[in-house]
């Protein structure tokens, strides 16, 4: 590339606004794949609950270290299957109550009120942003069936404390692991910590369909077992229902696809490492707080998320300037309307932390010049 070139792509970078997702393009590097599979699905004339879903459930069982994983259609649905499979076999009832984190998005709480139990909302750390552990024994009460943790933006949520208050208490504990996905503790990967967890494959994620799609996993066979017929109408054999199940199956083209962008997971999650680590270089502006890098895959940052106390001004400049960021969340779940009955609770850190935050782009599709350009411009701001 001579000088007037990679001026002309400098130039072009600052002129062009860097996106905070391309699908397209992050799409494009697997296209003949997975144009491929989706030939073959297409040529199989069998859609549903074939055996391309069968390979992924394998696959990724292997990949995380478990003994079952049950496909779904999305991420939700995959945590209320769960919670609704622990009802079924009597672990939980109606009324009964899950630890959450606060600051969650709000489909953890979803999963939770849709089966009729009680969330109990616990703050985050602050620097984390993952729930603070050493709050849950003080929300524990003799209705306490089980703790959702959440690997929030990335990075895994877990320690020996936390595996002691459930054993003490005689707690599941169930992963919310829509954003973690090849994360690890002590070489044991996000998915395989808790009793169960639940996956998202939503285009966006670490690993994304080309459409919605979720899974749970577990080692309990029993367990498992349940998600998978409450998954197909509550049936196990067909027109013979033995739950009120829902209709959630993950189809054999997304299954084919995601089977596809498995192979290519860890390579994913070791860019995003890679962007992380320089926008932490880099940045150096004292008025914006910039994540912790922890040890290698014990964050695989789905998002990287800043926190400024001016973080609307902020976003705008960015955008005036040709950077396209969003806000994870603007709205914590105990504001939001569809809970107008906890609309009282007041949860400092989370609110702090949902005014504050602010995602920047990070995805394989980035090149180098469009991170230098977001960590200049970051440093320019006052």
């Amino acid at each position: 590339m001579n000088l007037i070139t990679s001026i002309k792509s400098l130039i072009e970078i600052y002129i062009k606004m860097i996106n905070f997702l391309d699908l397209q393009k992050i799409n494009a590097q697997y296209a003949e794949e997975l144009k491929k599979v989706a030939s073959e699905v297409i040529d199989s004339g069998w859609y549903l609950l074939g055996e391309r879903v069968k390979q992924f459930e394998n696959k990724l069982a292997d990949y995380i270290g478990v003994k079952d994983t049950i496909t779904c259609a999305n991420g939700l649905d995959a945590l209320r299957l769960i919670l609704r499979a622990y009802i079924e076999m009597d672990v939980m009832s109606e009324g009964d109550e899950v630890i959450v984190p606060a600051n969650t998005y709000i489909a953890s709480i979803l999963a939770i009120s849709d089966n009729n139990l009680k969330p109990v909302l616990v703050e985050p750390d602050i620097n984390t942003y993952n729930l603070d552990i050493s709050k849950i024994e003080q929300h524990i009460t003799n209705r306490t069936r089980a703790i959702m943790i959440v690997h929030l933006y990335g990075r895994v949520c877990w320690n020996q404390e936390l595996e002691e208050l459930a054993k003490k208490y005689k707690l599941k504990i169930i992963e919310d692991n829509a954003q973690a996905i090849g994360a690890e503790w002590n070489k044991r990967k996000t998915g395989s910590l808790g009793d169960a967890a639940g996956f998202s494959f939503y285009p966006g994620k670490n690993l994304g369909a080309l459409g919605d799609a979720g899974a749970a996993t577990t080692n309990d066979k029993d367990l498992a077992s349940i998600i998978r017929v409450l998954t197909n109408y509550g049936s196990e054999e067909k027109y013979i229902n033995a739950y009120k199940g829902l209709n959630s199956r993950m189809d054999e083209i997304q299954a084919a696809f995601l089977s596809v962008k498995l192979n290519y997971l860890d390579a994913e999650n070791k860019k995003r490492l890679e962007i992380a680590k320089l926008y932490c270089k880099n940045i150096k502006n004292k008025n914006i707080i910039l994540p912790e890098i922890p040890n290698d895959n014990e964050h695989v940052f789905h998002l990287f998320v800043i926190r400024c106390k001016e973080r609307n001004r902020l976003q705008k400049y960015l955008t005036e300037n040709g950077v396209q960021t969003l806000i994870h969340y603007p709205v914590p779940p105990h504001k939001q309307k569809a809970y107008k009955e906890i609309n009282y609770l007041s949860l400092p850190i989370t609110e702090k932390i949902h005014q504050e935050v602010l995602s920047l782009p990070i995805n394989s599709g980035l090149n180098l010049m469009e991170i230098k350009k977001v960590s200049n411009l970051l440093n320019l701001f006052r």
